[in-house]
């Protein structure tokens, strides 16, 4: 008579695949740096109606790169956990070819600099 069969090491529950799946993409923090200049956030924070985004695109998270339904939907997301680790990732600055190129002995290693980052000034 057989024993117990063995466990099969299938990973139904990794979240892995779910991350890199592109149906629900979000932005790469090289991205958001790039939208965090003045003029592209200027422009990303004062869009025009458009009635196929949430909230009409009127409410828009810099750095988490999402559209909320209202200013209490995005007021509540300046106070969560999501929201602030994505500050805390958006203080390195982003890497860089001359970063990699250093890393690879082309020239002296330089720290990541550290910026400060703050939230978006809610609109009351």
């Amino acid at each position: 008579m057989p024993g117990p069969y063995r466990r099969k090491k299938i990973h139904y529950g990794d979240p892995l695949k779910k991350r890199w799946r592109t149906k629900r993409r979000k932005k790469d923090l090289d991205e958001i740096n790039d939208d965090l200049q003045a003029e592209k956030a200027s422009q990303l924070l004062n869009q025009e109606v458009d009635p196929d985004k949430a909230g009409d695109a009127q409410f828009y998270c810099l750095h988490c790169a999402r559209y909320f339904i209202d200013q209490h939907a995005l007021d509540d997301h300046f106070k969560t956990k999501v929201h602030k680790r994505r500050l805390k990732a958006l203080e390195l600055e982003p890497y860089t070819i001359e970063e990699s190129e250093r890393a690879a002995g082309h020239g002296s290693f330089q720290p990541a600099k550290k910026r400060k980052i703050e939230t978006q000034t809610p609109l009351n």
